[in-house]
């Protein structure tokens, strides 16, 4: 893998090394994306958004019901990425300490002598699927979640840090809401990107039924390793932003907000908080990944446009005339990109 020289900040263009290292990322990732769809029957849009926030360096809010394949997916990837995995299944009687680790005392045996060492818990690990994050109490959530920022992890007054590459994949059931703890919204902002997992289609169901029912299921390849993703993570950020990219998204974000003063009408009447700077910034960020697994060194608009639905559905927050009049989330920002000043057709 070629080391990226530096780059002069506000530049267009990437220099030559980058747009080697981009053509290594490109291949690449075609490979674990071939490697999953080998397991895993259709969801290619759902794939490409979690390869988008990992190289992004996100984490990921999946919601869907159950037996869709969201944690053979995350599995596949794990496993084609040659990175630890691990799952923990959410409960409400599961504790910080069962996600983060605890101080346990153990006795040398040629010693005698007892001291306190600390076990880690799953979340050391690089490759986390939270299963049902929403079915255990919210102290236990936070301590997931602080881990997700921080990336790292604080127990009997010392400090871990946890691997890097480091990503959590969290997923909630829409349907069984009973006994459940919705993540508050501070705390849903803490991933990149909620996605929602639909349905196969009925020719999908299909080769399901018959990849699943007739024999094994092909072995996963090791494609590439944690050390090459934090190379493309840095890559990542190095791919230029064009100024009229990066207006658009600070507008798009802002005009999501009820409270600013140039706020439309129905804005007000159907949004009751918008999103915060850390859409804009988690935006562009997956923008600059989408441009790259497209085979683009610039983020276009239409990065932007098509990542808008999973950065912001999870950081808006509607009011209770929205959900009288039957207006969802997906609805909301919809508009706003449709509404939003359409720049030249030459700078899409």
């Amino acid at each position: 893998m070629i080391t990226p020289p530096p780059r002069e900040i506000g530049s267009d263009q990437m220099p030559t090394g980058d747009n080697e290292a981009a053509a290594a990322l490109i291949a690449s990732i075609q490979e674990v994306k071939d490697q999953v769809s080998r397991i895993v029957v259709g969801q290619d849009e759902v794939a490409e958004q979690l390869l988008i926030a990992i190289l992004a360096r996100g984490h990921c809010l999946l919601e869907g019901v159950p037996g869709l394949a969201k944690t053979l997916m995350v599995r596949t990837l794990a496993s084609s990425m040659s990175l630890e995995f691990r799952r923990i299944q959410f409960t409400p009687d599961l504790m910080p300490g069962d996600i983060t680790g605890t101080d346990i005392i153990q006795e040398d045996h040629e010693t005698g002598r007892r001291e306190m060492i600390f076990r880690k818990g799953p979340i050391f690990t690089q490759m986390l699927l939270a299963d049902e994050i929403n079915r255990t109490p919210p102290k236990t959530q936070a301590a997931l979640l602080e881990a997700m920022q921080e990336h790292e992890v604080t127990a009997g007054g010392k400090t871990y840090p946890l691997a890097d590459p480091f990503f959590v994949l969290a997923t909630q059931n829409p349907i069984e809401q009973e006994g459940t703890y919705p993540l508050p919204e501070a705390q849903r902002d803490r991933f990149l990107f909620h996605v929602v997992v639909a349905y196969p289609s009925r020719e999908e169901e299909a080769e399901i039924v018959d990849r699943t029912t007739s024999g094994e299921l092909p072995e996963v390849k090791h494609v590439i390793s944690g050390e090459d993703i934090v190379r493309f993570q840095t890559l990542v950020r190095r791919v230029p932003l064009p100024s009229h990219v990066k207006d658009w998204v600070i507008d798009l974000v802002r005009d999501a907000r009820p409270t600013e003063p140039e706020a439309k009408d129905w804005v007000r009447e159907w949004i009751q908080w918008g999103p915060g700077p850390r859409a804009s910034q988690q935006l562009v960020l997956a923008s600059k990944a989408r441009a790259l697994l497209h085979g683009r060194t610039h983020v276009t608009i239409d990065d932007v446009q098509t990542l808008a639905l999973p950065v912001l559905r999870h950081r808006i927050v509607p009011t209770f005339a929205a959900e009288a009049d039957g207006v969802s989330v997906a609805d909301l920002v919809q508009r706003l990109v449709k509404e939003h000043r359409v720049a030249p057709a030459s700078l899409l």
